[in-house]
């Protein structure tokens, strides 16, 4: 259970004029906080579930306990429509239900009072949808390894995880904790979220893998990973002495390239814990599960789809990157879809933080973000449509431009000291908590104490990148810069570094909407640059 934000009916009409034409009613179940969704939150999932991969088919239940948040007899859950629904179960009494789409409205044999809790039990079966290209484009991965053998995966962001399993499939609710039990042939081992709790000798030929995760989830963080597993052990020490368990769960084959490539873990754990605190789910420990798709952040067992591969900068940016998101995305959660920018751009900046870490070398920092720039698109808002099941998640800008209204803050900010110590600050304040966009904005205002609004809504809020224009005007022996800031927040206050003449330094300057003048005093050596580097804009001149 998780901080809710609930949605009026004045905003949801806003939200559906916004949509309109792009979003249907399917897509508004899934994204809004309807009333039969807001009446109710969720403080346990009991996932139990048979996997046959020879028949890409799964069969179970999941029972969910909620707290009434008001007095409801109908309530929404989430499933796809592709599943059959055997029963649903209240107090051991059979639920009378009604399926829209993927919205299934359960009515309920007599009114919950607010404040009180109760478990519905949803039994269902079928196949999931097959992820035509995970993870960008999710579902089951029934994939084989290099002998032939049955590996299998689940990823679902953006397309949710009601795709297999239901629940309420919005990001600002969250169980307390949860239990996942799955039962595969032998001999394949199941790997799940959190701790495993115990392995059962289920049916003929099948084990039961029971996992339990002792911290709140989002729902599409929850996974299963299928395959001849070797389990691989170690330990992070932190700064304090606590000792962090590691597991790796790797293709059996690959057991010695694994033990090899993931000593980088340790000192990645180190950084973010010296930038971003202590890792954030130290009870259930950290885990890298081998998987047949690239990665994903799936909480306590990120999966690592990267083949053993470092880039140019000797690391592999898929176990940074999907690790990062241990803090941002799973510890610290957006509280409605269109917000994955926080996700995203923290996550995706959290990797030029691990490489300064690791060299100490700001200008191949510079180097790595640089390669990351050249992705921006520029085509979409970073912030997507709110109250509904939003579309564009996938876009590039929510990682590399985030990023570059990250680092632009920093230098803003102009004070590694403070910018470093606001980020840490951040991921503690909001620890196993739901956030909006107007909250990480108010906390960098307040704990940098400047007036942060104006950048942070240019790049979220529109396509275009700020425009510095500039003019040259030659007075005699002076040469006088013109420059003002072109953007379209019009308090959009940005400094930004400029030289007149190559042998002397930096001048930091400080434009607005209007025109401003700096002037230097002798003509020779007139070599007009503007810092890049630091700040994310473009120079443009005007004749």
């Amino acid at each position: 259970m998780r901080d809710k934000i609930l949605v009026s009916g004045a905003l949801l009409f806003l939200f559906a004029q916004l949509a309109q034409g792009q979003y249907t009613r399917a897509d508004t179940l899934r994204g809004a906080l309807l009333p039969e969704r807001a009446c109710y939150d969720v403080t346990f999932y009991d996932l139990n579930l048979k996997v046959k991969p020879d028949e890409k088919f799964i069969a179970g239940y999941n029972a969910i306990t909620f707290r009434a948040i008001e007095d409801f007899n109908i309530m929404q859950i989430d499933l796809a429509k592709n599943f059959t629904i055997d029963r649903i179960l209240f107090e051991e009494y059979q639920m009378r239900f009604r399926r829209e789409g993927e919205a299934v409205f359960i009515h309920l044999n007599k009114t919950i009072l607010k404040g009180t809790t109760g478990t519905i039990k949803i039994y269902y079966q079928g196949k999931p949808r097959i992820a035509p290209h995970p993870p960008w484009d999710g579902g089951f991965t029934w994939a084989r390894d290099s002998l032939g053998r049955h590996w299998i995966g689940v990823s679902c962001q953006g397309l949710g995880a009601s795709s297999w399993w239901p629940c309420k499939d919005h990001p600002s609710d969250e169980p307390d904790s949860m239990r996942i039990y799955c039962e595969v042939p032998e001999p394949l081992i199941c790997i799940s979220n959190g701790n495993l709790r115990s392995i059962q000798q289920a049916s003929a030929g099948y084990k039961g893998y029971e996992w339990r995760v002792s911290y709140p989830i989002n729902t599409y963080n929850v996974t299963l990973n299928i395959a001849h597993y070797t389990h691989l052990h170690d330990q992070y020490i932190s700064a304090d002495g606590d000792t962090l368990a590691i597991d790796y769960y790797v293709l059996d084959y690959n057991k010695e390239k694994a033990l090899n490539h993931f000593q980088q873990v340790k000192p990645m754990l180190a950084c973010f814990e010296k930038h971003f605190g202590k890792y954030p789910f130290w009870r259930d420990g950290f885990a890298l599960v081998e998987t047949p798709y690239w990665g994903m952040e799936h909480q306590s067992a990120v999966a690592y789809g990267n083949n053993y591969q470092n880039n140019k900068y000797d690391f592999d940016f898929i176990i940074v990157h999907e690790s990062a998101h241990e803090y941002f995305g799973n510890s610290l959660t957006m509280r409605d879809n269109a917000e994955l920018w926080i996700h995203e751009s923290f996550a995706t900046y959290a990797e030029a933080v691990y490489l300064e870490c690791i060299t100490g070398n700001k200008s191949k920092v510079i180097q790595y973000l640089k390669t990351q720039q050249a992705q921006v698109r520029n085509l979409t808002p970073m912030i997507g449509v709110f109250g509904v099941n939003y579309k564009n998640w996938l876009d590039n800008d929510i990682y590399f431009k985030g990023t570059w209204m990250l680092h632009s803050l920093r230098h803003t900010i102009d004070n590694d000291t403070l910018w470093f110590n606001t980020l840490r600050d951040f991921v503690r304040a909001f620890r196993l908590k739901n956030i909006s966009t107007e909250q990480v904005v108010q906390f960098f205002n307040q704990r940098t104490g400047r007036y942060l609004t104006p950048i942070f809504r240019q790049y979220l809020f529109h396509t275009q990148i700020p425009q510095l224009e500039y003019k040259l005007e030659q007075k005699g022996k002076k040469v006088i810069l013109h420059y003002r800031w072109k953007a379209a927040e019009r308090e959009f206050n940005m400094p930004a570094w400029v030289t007149l003449n190559s042998k002397k330094k930096w001048i930091k300057i400080f434009p607005q909407s209007q025109w401003q003048t700096l002037t230097e005093r002798k003509s020779k050596n007139i070599s007009l640059q503007f810092n890049t580097d630091l700040m994310y804009f473009q120079p443009v001149k005007i004749q």
